[in-house]
């Protein structure tokens, strides 16, 4: 199958802030993909080369990522998923599907809660929980403790653990560095041949966000429960839309009992299915594998 073109455009949103993003030609089947944490839509390239033609994609770069603007501070996974409604609605997007990976999730989930009618299916690629990701405070001997989760973004961009180590990578440009964390929590089985792998490194490096990413995913709860650090939305009641939860069964980043918490608060219009022996990129462990169980869901 011949790759179809894809061009790197730019919007500005009625907020100013500047969204980049990717636009595959296709059909008439809109498929959005929303990036997670250290990526961009860079990081999607596979799969907009690998998706069938009769799907028209795009792949926004959330603020602070890649080639978009980050004029504002996110507050919150909400300030994330209404640039993605400003996104859709600057350029006229209807009749879509929602695809979010990792931090992506929890923006898709946000936005569909907040908007509905507009998606008419949505994928959760190795998703952030209902109940957000817990980021939790550090140990003299520098492992996590358990008993603390950190509260305010002030605890966020003092934690030595976990904000501090990473934004040191960032900062020095340490591409050894960044790698070795992929290598550690991520590409654990396969990984990209060494230009494209190059490529993502660069890739990374364009964030200038990370503490906020952190804090926002620890506060995010859409769930009927307290999540340790506030009470919950009670939003995810309001996604009626079929949901495919994903999760690789060697994510080291996404936890099984995360996947659990997605499937107890989105009910009996989720469905789950466990991708054999991939992590938490199935983009690289197995692309074709990932590729059909998404078609099969959106068909």
């Amino acid at each position: 199958m011949a790759l179809q073109k894809v061009g790197l455009n730019k919007v500005t949103l009625a907020n100013n802030e500047q969204i980049a993003y990717r636009e595959r030609a296709g059909g008439e089947q809109v498929v959005i993909l929303v990036h997670g944490n250290m990526t961009s839509s860079k990081h999607w390239d596979v799969l907009i080369d690998a998706l069938d033609p009769k799907y028209k994609v795009f792949a926004p770069d959330l603020r602070g990522f890649g080639e978009s603007t980050y004029n504002e501070r996110v507050t919150g996974i909400r300030d994330f998923s209404e640039d993605l409604h400003g996104f859709i609605e600057a350029l006229d997007l209807k009749d879509f599907h929602l695809i979010g990976w990792s931090t992506g999730g929890a923006i898709c989930m946000q936005y569909v809660a907040d908007h509905p009618g507009k998606c008419e299916k949505l994928v959760l690629l190795a998703s952030a929980s209902t109940r957000g990701y817990p980021f939790f405070g550090t140990k003299e001997d520098g492992s996590p403790n358990l008993e603390h989760r950190l509260q305010t973004i002030e605890d966020v961009e003092q934690d030595a653990g976990k904000k501090l180590a990473m934004q040191g990578l960032y900062d020095d440009q340490n591409r050894d560095g960044l790698k070795a964390v992929w290598n550690a929590l991520i590409y654990t089985h396969n990984q990209p041949d060494a230009k494209k792998y190059d490529e993502y490194v660069d890739d990374m490096l364009t964030q200038r966000n990370l503490a906020d990413v952190y804090h926002s995913l620890n506060t995010f709860n859409i769930s009927p429960h307290h999540n340790d650090v506030n009470e919950g939305t009670d939003q995810a009641k309001d996604i009626d839309i079929p949901v495919l939860v994903l999760r690789g069964d060697r994510d080291y980043v996404v936890t099984a009992q995360m996947t659990e918490e997605i499937m107890e608060d989105l009910g009996d219009n989720a469905t789950f299915i466990s991708l054999k022996d991939m992590g938490h990129s199935p983009l690289v462990d197995n692309l074709d594998k990932l590729t059909k169980t998404i078609e099969n869901f959106l068909a």
